[in-house]
């Protein structure tokens, strides 16, 4: 993933010029990565930097008149206006829209608070020796730390500190149980023993190689405060803000395209979208088995706003190339994501042959309706180590007291940061993704938002009549329309959400009693009936056939079965179970080959 990497402390400079090699190297990813480096062994700061060409931080540094100031900046900034392409052609000779952020730096005291964003970044104040390593307040550019010797280490990934100190490829057994429990570590815990993750909103001040004050440039409290709206007044304001912050992310200095779903948030996206007809190219992802609900309904939304559509299918050719796909998931996200996102990185890749940057309607239920998006799974009996099973217990404790803050400050300063980025760090390697329900603006009017607006869908319904009426008419995935009730709406929808569940039932959620007896109704093909309607990848059915050989290669490999996270006994029993249909192991499989991969590729005895 394009982001920055250094050191900050009394380093010798040749070494620390070997460590910048190995950190750049570790994040070259992509041939259209552009990437540098920095040293002012003066100020005992040596940085370096990986970004998309053309993007809107491929121009580094950026250095003030007279050269005070350095800037190392990776993300994208939204408070002051996106650069046109034709005025920003991305070299260092032209117009580099990062110049305003180290302008702000010197304007604002409060800097770098009013920043609006995704980002992280390094500056430097030659005329002082100070400096500041900041990231944004929701920390979704992540940023990685260890500290030893009186120096700081950051990266954008994991993977490039262990290229540096190969003894910290060691799992952290906390994090390693939180992982396996909620998905994710939580606490700003890395995978990694003695590796920790800058905190949302940090600004850590340095002088001359010394980390004077690491504090945060904001609170959640700061936003909590805010005395809630009456109804119609918070929908009023909220409309003008979303209105006119949408406008931000569709512009900038490359093509972009809107990655439209069947969904409320996207479709609020493009309902807001005034330009010309064929200026935003849309697409979905879809399955092999049928037109889903997002294909279906993205299609007809494109259509209605004459805007161009795509469909990107995940079919033969990435279940033909599984391995590698899985492989590089768990790579390139130091093992935030497991197998089963495989197919996301298949899909930005053929994305961002479209356009090489994304728009989503990403956090748009977490931020308008208070999505929670995970929670504590249960353990498959006997799989793991015991030791480890203790510390899923853990895991499940260090939960529900993060969990017991405001809603919409856990969803964004606790579930964001922890469990979201690990699917946009995947992302981000083939894509600029942006999405505008992470702006500050919009964030902080949510904040207001009544109580009683907050167990429906009708504000983001008006959202989108008010944008463009026609789409209001259009009903969602889950059969939401605008001003829609009744028992025929009532009908429809709890049909709808049959197929719903009857697809999450065959597929990931199917029992051991109905597996059983899905086997031997084998002959009838029943996942014709339920799999496609709404999903466009089915690992369930997949590991017991297309899979199937990949998934006992590996797992009931000599080197799998001796890792000490689990019970080579147990591991033999659910393979067999679930490659011939006799159970449901999905989930299980899902952290088993993940676990197994990491090791392979980021562990020392891989």
């Amino acid at each position: 993933m394009p982001g920055i990497f250094g050191i900050i402390g009394p380093v010798p400079r040749q070494q620390a010029e070997v460590d910048l090699a190995r950190m750049g190297k570790a994040m070259c990813h992509e041939t259209s990565y552009r990437h540098g480096t920095f040293v002012s062994e003066e100020h005992q700061v040596y940085a370096g930097w990986v970004a998309r060409d053309r993007s809107f931080d491929s121009a580094m540094p950026v250095v003030s008149a007279g050269g005070r100031v350095t800037l190392i900046f990776s993300g994208e900034e939204y408070s002051g206006p996106m650069p046109a392409a034709e005025a920003w052609p991305g070299d260092a000779s032209a117009l580099n829209p990062v110049s305003a952020i180290a302008n702000q730096y010197r304007d604002d005291p409060d800097f770098p608070a009013n920043l609006n964003g995704r980002f992280h970044g390094l500056l430097l104040d030659a005329a002082s020796g100070s400096g500041l390593l900041w990231n944004d307040r929701y920390g979704m550019h992540r940023l990685y730390v260890h500290e030893r010797a009186g120096a700081i280490y950051f990266a954008a990934e994991a993977k490039a500190l262990l290229a540096v100190f190969p003894e910290l490829r060691a799992l952290d057994d906390t994090a390693l149980g939180e992982f396996i429990t909620c998905g994710c570590a939580l606490r700003n815990r890395s995978l990694f023993k003695d590796i920790s993750l800058l905190p949302p909103a940090s600004a850590w001040k340095f002088k001359r190689g010394v980390v004077e004050k690491k504090s945060l440039y904001f609170k959640p409290e700061d936003w909590e405060r805010q005395e809630a709206l009456s109804p119609e007044a918070y929908y009023s304001k909220l409309r003008d803000v979303f209105s006119e912050r949408v406008r931000k992310y569709l512009n900038g200095s490359l093509p972009v395209a809107l990655s439209l779903t069947g969904g409320l948030d996207s479709r609020m996206v493009i309902a807001w979208n005034k330009d010309a007809a064929d200026s935003l190219p849309c697409y979905s992802f879809g399955g092999m088995y049928r037109d889903c609900a997002d294909v279906a309904i993205a299609r007809r939304v494109a259509s209605l706003c004459r805007q161009p559509y795509s469909v990107i299918e995940l079919g033969s050719e990435f279940l033909s190339r599984f391995a590698h796909y899985a492989e590089r998931s768990v790579y390139l996200t130091d093992g935030c994501v497991d197998v089963s996102h495989s197919p996301d990185l298949y899909a930005n890749e053929h994305a961002s042959q479209l356009a090489p940057v994304r728009l989503t309607g990403n956090y748009g239920g977490e931020v308008f309706r208070r999505v929670r998006a995970f929670k504590p799974m249960p353990l498959t009996p006997g799989v793991w180590a015991p030791e480890l099973v203790r510390k899923t217990e853990e895991a499940r404790e260090t939960f529900a007291s993060v969990i017991d803050r405001h809603p919409l400050s856990f969803a964004l300063f606790c579930q964001a940061p922890w469990h979201h980025h690990s699917l946009l760090s995947l992302e981000q390697t083939q894509v600029t993704l942006r999405s505008p329900f992470l702006d500050n603006e919009i964030v902080k009017t949510v904040y207001q938002a009544p109580a009683s607006v907050l167990t429906s869908n009708d504000v983001s319904l008006r959202l989108i009549h008010d944008g463009k009426a026609e789409l209001a008419a259009v009903p969602t995935d889950r059969g939401l329309k605008y001003l829609d009730s009744g028992a025929a709406a009532r009908l429809r929808n709890q049909l709808i959400e049959f197929t719903v569940k009857a697809e999450y039932a065959y597929d990931y959620g199917m029992p051991q009693w109905l597996t059983r007896m899905d086997r031997s109704l084998s002959a009838l093909h029943l996942e014709r009936l339920f799999l496609g309607r709404h999903k466009f990848y089915h690992f369930r059915y997949w590991y017991r056939t297309d899979l199937r050989n990949y998934v006992r290669e590996t797992l009931l490999d000599s080197r799998t079965l001796s890792r000490p996270y689990w019970n080579a006994s147990a591991i033999r029993r659910i393979v067999d179970e679930h490659t011939n249909g006799r159970g449901n192991h999905t989930l299980a499989i899902h952290k088993l080959l993940t676990l197994e991969l990491l090791h392979r590729r980021l562990l020392a005895n891989g």
